[in-house]
């Protein structure tokens, strides 16, 4: 069977089960934390007596739940302990072969923009892969120097956001605009991984294993999964604009795209911030502090209006060939040479197929947003389109609309 076929099912399944273990693990990582701020302590004498520190009652699909937080640990081992780590490793593994498939395999066309940073396809991919273990050793080494110092969380968190966009600034420095988004996603959602392998899933072992041998349970170990656990919420939302990012132009191919990455990633923080105190803020009966979503808001609209396209004023010596009318075989002549590498009738990306004038008619918007708009088409430039062809495009566009 052809490659290119058996690599389109590959993204697809892989593609699917991403997501589906993505959910998976959010849903989870999202339940506890509202768990961890909604618990209140117990009243009934039981309770205290088995160690209990907090307890809620909710209800939910036709029944009541009454789940309970021991302090440190429960005084017996039950025979029944649910973990919760395939979640994460099975969204790692996934998103890495997802990224494998699409952007390693394929690093010349997707990973490479020599209007970027001209280099080969194999250090390109070197380099990924180094943003990806470097971040991790980066973060964890933050974490170990200054997590348990006085106001160390704020220490940490600061540094980490200094150490986000320096990694954004440099991705889109060296990758193409739309690599460079995901790759600081990819980067990011490893570290939340190695959280979970690293730190939380050995500590609980530890605590297990100290429960099975009768022995006093050290806290620190809690402490630790707690601090790595609160850091992968922070991260969630940021991941999951990288992750969305690759469907929007407009957002990597603009000329300060790593200012806009980490001003949204930043937004994204600033609002699950907002709902993780929310939770705190409504058991203590105290008003929800609103100010975090709203700046994540306001930084997400401003960007919004500074990103808008903007009408460009023709100068005298150009006024002329504006006012010149562009014919569909001009169009069809720049579409030939620049855009049918990809879109003919036997490759047909994304389904969309411009062999013909009719096609073109038939795909003008879509000619006219991704080549002159957003001007993410051709993928990195790769057939090298100038500015006087999507110039062209342009007036042809405006010029069959005005005729319309």
């Amino acid at each position: 069977m052809d490659t290119a076929y058996l690599l389109d099912w590959a993204n697809l399944l892989l593609r699917w089960a991403h997501v589906i273990t993505a959910i998976a693990w959010i849903g989870s990582s999202f339940y506890f934390v509202f768990l961890d701020n909604s618990l209140t302590a117990p009243t009934a004498p039981d309770l205290k007596a088995k160690g209990v520190d907090g307890e809620l009652w909710a209800v939910h699909g036709g029944g009541f739940y009454h789940p309970q937080k021991y302090l440190v640990s429960p005084k017996q081992l039950p025979q029944h302990l649910h973990w919760f780590y395939w979640e994460s490793y099975s969204t790692w593994l996934t998103g890495f072969g997802l990224f494998t498939v699409l952007y390693l395999f394929n690093a010349g066309t997707f990973l490479v923009d020599k209007s970027v940073h001209d280099w080969s396809p194999s250090l390109a991919v070197a380099v990924a892969l180094g943003f990806l273990a470097g971040f991790w050793l980066l973060y964890d080494g933050i974490c170990r120097v200054f997590g348990q110092r006085p106001n160390g969380d704020k220490v940490v968190g600061g540094l980490v956001f200094a150490a986000v966009v320096f990694a954004c600034w440099l991705a889109c420095q060296l990758f193409a605009g739309r690599a460079a988004f995901l790759l600081v996603g990819a980067m990011i959602a490893t570290a939340m991984s190695a959280n979970v392998f690293f730190w939380i899933i050995p500590g609980q072992r530890k605590v297990v294993a100290q429960l099975k041998a009768g022995q006093p349970v050290d806290p620190i170990h809690g402490k630790r999964g707690k601090q790595r656990s609160v850091h992968n919420t922070y991260f969630t939302l940021p991941v999951l604009f990288a992750m969305l990012s690759n469907h929007y132009g407009f957002l990597y191919s603009g000329e300060n795209n790593w200012l806009t990455l980490a001003v949204l990633m930043l937004a994204g923080a600033l609002i699950r911030h907002y709902f993780v105190a929310r939770h705190r803020a409504k058991l203590q009966q105290k008003t929800p502090p609103f100010g975090y979503a709203a700046a994540g808001v306001v930084m997400i609209v401003g960007l919004l209006a500074l990103a808008a396209p903007r009408a460009t004023v023709s100068a005298p010596a150009t006024s002329a060939a504006a006012a010149t009318p562009v014919t569909l075989a001009q169009v069809q002549a720049v579409v030939e040479q620049r855009c049918t590498l990809c879109h003919s009738a036997a490759v047909k990306s994304k389904n969309i197929e411009l062999g013909s004038a009719a096609l073109i008619e038939q795909h003008a918007q879509q000619i006219y947003q991704q080549a002159v708009v957003t001007r993410t088409m051709p993928l990195n430039n790769a057939t090298q389109m100038t500015a006087g062809e999507r110039e062209l495009l342009g007036r042809w566009f405006e010029q069959r609309n005005a005729a319309h």
